[in-house]
């Protein structure tokens, strides 16, 4: 039975949805959005034939607050099992971002953010340098600056980073080419809302200056890949990736340019996505609903 809903003003929702797939779950679930007087606006979803599972991600427009439509959906998530997250869709996702020299993906952020372009609220930066602090000024972002000479140092910035999450709500934490690796403890304190951005080239190349090895190696192609934080180096889940092709006119200077440019497009679409509820979690791979 539709209940009563009592508000006026249609609110917006984001809904994401992931369970095993079973018969009638499409429909069970819109039927508990037409309980909440609810119009879908946007609907996609998937089925993993190698996991069994299925994915889902709607907006909907609905007089109903989230009580009431938590309500109307309640049967739904207990009959299916569902792991349903309910977020209001014009709502910034605070983000923590992590720095330390490396300006160009900070700058691209806190631009967007700025702008509108991302649905994204930065309350505070923190960097292992202070040489970011002037560029977070200028956008009126608070800047933390803690060094880090010591296991000691790591451990007591690590234990700031996990104490400011908490105590202000932060949804997901942006490491915008901060060169630390991140404790077991903090990857798994973050699980699933931590993103980070690497350049990625073909051979790879380790150590100082990477450009100026894929000069000398002549390399065709400059990529990037922006991937969830795990305890396993730069193997998370990947959500983005982009690759730019190149030749030998390039100078060092220019491929990094080019380099830079790529990280920062690549991680401002991870981090969009993220703030509008579009990746999904499917074991060791996601799901983007684009």
């Amino acid at each position: 039975m539709t209940q009563h809903i009592d508000t006026t003003p249609n609110n917006d929702w984001i809904i994401t949805i992931t369970c095993d797939d079973q018969p009638g779950l499409v429909h069970a679930v819109t039927g508990g959005i037409v309980d909440a007087q609810g119009n879908i606006e946007e609907s996609q979803q998937f089925h993993s034939t190698d996991t069994g599972r299925f994915f889902m991600r709607l907006r909907i427009s609905t007089p109903a607050n989230e009580q009431q439509l938590r309500a109307s959906l309640a049967p739904v998530v207990e009959q299916y099992h569902l792991d349903l997250t309910l977020r209001e869709s014009d709502r910034p996702t605070k983000t923590l971002v992590l720095v330390s020299k490396a300006a160009h993906c900070l700058q691209d952020l806190l631009f967007r953010q700025n702008s509108g372009q991302a649905n994204i609220e930065i309350p505070r930066v923190f960097g292992n340098h202070p040489d970011l602090a002037d560029l977070a000024g200028f956008y009126g972002v608070p800047f933390t600056s803690l060094p880090i000479k010591s296991a000691e140092d790591k451990h007591a910035f690590e234990q700031r980073i996990m104490r400011y999450v908490e105590e202000n709500d932060i949804e997901l934490v942006v490491l915008a080419r901060y060169m630390q690796i991140l404790s077991p403890e903090l990857c798994d304190f973050l699980a699933g809302r931590a993103i980070n951005i690497h350049h990625s080239f073909l051979p790879g190349f380790k150590g100082a200056n990477p450009y100026l090895q894929a000069h000398q190696r002549g390399v065709k192609l400059i990529g990037a890949t922006a991937h969830f934080v795990t305890a396993d180096l730069d193997e998370g889940p990947i959500i983005e990736q982009n690759v730019v092709r190149v030749d030998h006119s390039k100078s060092p200077a220019q491929l990094r340019a080019i380099g830079q440019d790529v990280e920062s497009r690549t991680l401002r679409q991870a981090v969009t996505w993220f703030a509008e509820r579009r990746i999904l979690r499917d074991g060791q791979r996601t799901i983007i609903f684009q």
